[in-house]
């Protein structure tokens, strides 16, 4: 699969809404590749307390769920169609899911790929290695 196959599936699904006075949803979308070839998304969900989550969570608990954790490739896509970073949360999240995940190719703008590792350059975990 390409990144633009990804970005395209992870745009698919972007979808704003209010879902109440206090949650808005569907903002941000996000696609992850995992090992066996099958795409997980998710959106975000926002509240008024903070206690939405991330797109890129939404994916991951989707891919958990089938009982995946190894990511390959994943883009978050924002509602004007900008590729979007994942922010330090996600980073640390998808990070802790499977221990190649930090090898995962994250698309952070257009025709820009990094790893995970990359996004994590002061990684706690290296300490104890």
């Amino acid at each position: 699969m390409t990144f633009d196959e990804l970005y395209a599936k992870a745009k698919s699904i972007l979808n704003p809404r209010k879902l109440s006075a206090t949650a808005e949803a569907g903002d941000v979308s996000a696609a992850i590749l995992c090992g066996s070839g099958k795409v997980y998304m998710g959106v975000c969900i926002d509240t008024a307390c903070s206690t939405g989550f991330c797109a890129e969570h939404a994916a991951a608990s989707a891919m958990i769920t089938e009982g995946e954790s190894r990511v390959l490739m994943m883009v978050a896509v924002e509602s004007d169609g900008r590729i979007l970073p994942p922010c330090g949360r996600c980073r640390e999240f998808i990070s802790q899911l499977h221990a190649d995940n930090l090898q995962a190719e994250v698309m952070v703008a257009e025709e820009v790929v990094v790893s995970l590792r990359e996004l994590m350059p002061y990684d706690w975990r290296d300490v104890y290695h």
